[in-house]
């Protein structure tokens, strides 16, 4: 089967998800615990979000002369198959102790936002299939996003002014990007930009949650004590199965883009994004997981980026857990009480040369005279290149060599 014809049926699907019935989960071939449900699950804290607004709806209709004009071409935003929450969302969150979970594989990818006294995963076999959960740390409003043919993993704050926004899949995609939309005003909202590109909140940003994606090995090492995302959704999915077979191919191309990807370097290649408008820059992954750590000026300032091998991608094999080895990242300020850092990876942690304490992929040092500290993490994002150009065409590649 054609990488078109295998993201064709997946269209289809995803379609056919839409209409199956609540509380039903199943992981068939995971291997570990397939079909198991927690009964130690919990809903840590209600979500919540504001009261709709009666307003036009930018969902219903993007052009809508009530509205303000779109910040971007409408041309550009597109059906991607579903209708709106089609993909559906997961808003009642709940959570398994890390230590009572036996259903994922050490390699395969977990989401892990740099935000809670207690951590929280999101693993990527459950993201796959729903790619928005809203949720609250702490008493802070989250949402956290997974889109599969950017590979792009965003967490931002749900807070906007006075409101308190919930958010849906809106069915769309702008440049072949997860379109969300909120449930309050039903305005549009670019998942990588993290804005709102058309509605009544046109223009509004929501304020970004670093987040990584890591080996559950590497995030259930860490975090111990920690909670992971449980199966208990809500609806019958096929979690650890990857309804994208074949996508995340170097020498494929992306699905439902319009235009030209930048030909600097292949579409698909994985790249580390980082920085802003103003000073936006790419760091090819293949590269920094053989080197290790990349340290650069981003922004006016010294930005660290490591990487380790072993994390596998979700989107190659028809099994989450199966993909290729393709690397997780992590980047973080290099400077600590005034000091700056040098760091060499060693093994699968990586060795600060001034007092030789060592760090794991999550910033964390786990011994050493420094054993205890975080690094203070820097906004990044690992997704495949046309996407990463296509909302920064002014991007620079750093230069490796």
């Amino acid at each position: 089967m054609s990488r078109r014809t295998s993201l064709f049926a997946t269209v289809l699907v995803l379609l056919a998800a839409c209409g199956a019935p609540a509380d039903v989960r199943t992981d068939a071939g995971a291997g570990t615990g397939a079909g198991i449900v927690s009964p130690d699950s919990a809903l840590l804290e209600e979500v919540t979000g504001s009261p709709p607004e009666d307003v036009p709806s930018a969902l219903e209709r993007i052009d809508d002369p009530a509205l303000p004009d779109p910040l971007v071409d409408e041309s550009e935003v597109i059906s991607g198959g579903p209708p709106p929450d089609g993909i559906p969302p997961i808003d009642t969150p709940r959570f398994v102790p890390a230590a009572d979970v036996n259903w994922l594989t050490p390699d395969e990818p977990v989401l892990a936002p740099a935000i809670g006294e207690t951590a929280r995963a999101y693993p990527v076999r459950i993201m796959i299939w729903h790619e928005i959960v809203n949720d609250s740390i702490d008493g802070r409003p989250v949402v956290v996003t997974y889109c599969p043919l950017c590979n792009s993993a965003l967490a931002f704050d749900r807070r906007l002014g006075d409101r308190v926004l919930t958010f849906g899949t809106s069915g769309l995609l702008y440049r072949s990007d997860l379109v969300m939309y909120d449930r309050q005003t039903e305005s549009l909202f670019s998942q990588i930009e993290g804005r709102a590109i058309a509605g009544v909140l046109a223009g509004a940003e929501l304020e970004r949650i670093p987040v990584q994606t890591v080996t559950w090995a590497q995030w259930q090492q860490a975090n111990p004590d920690g909670w992971v995302l449980s199966r208990e959704t809500g609806v019958s999915r096929d979690y650890g199965a990857n309804p994208y077979t074949g996508y995340d191919s170097p020498d494929g191309s992306p699905f439902l883009f319009e235009g030209e990807p930048d030909p600097r370097l292949p579409a698909m290649q994985r790249v580390a994004g980082l920085g802003s408008a103003e000073d936006p820059v790419a760091v090819p992954l293949a590269d920094v997981v053989e080197g290790g750590v990349v340290e650069l000026i981003v922004g006016g300032g010294p930005v660290v980026v490591w990487a380790v091998e072993g994390l596998r991608s979700p989107l190659d094999e028809q099994r989450v857990h199966q993909g290729r080895p393709v690397g997780a990242t992590g980047a973080f300020d290099p400077v600590v009480d005034g000091n700056h850092l040098r760091f060499s990876r060693d093994g699968d942690h990586f060795v600060d040369a001034g007092t030789g304490s060592r760090w794991n992929v999550l910033g964390q040092a786990v011994d050493g005279p420094l054993a205890g500290t975080r690094l203070e993490p820097v906004e990044h994002l690992d997704t495949f290149w046309f996407a990463w150009a296509a909302f920064h065409p002014a991007t620079r590649i750093a230069d490796l060599g």
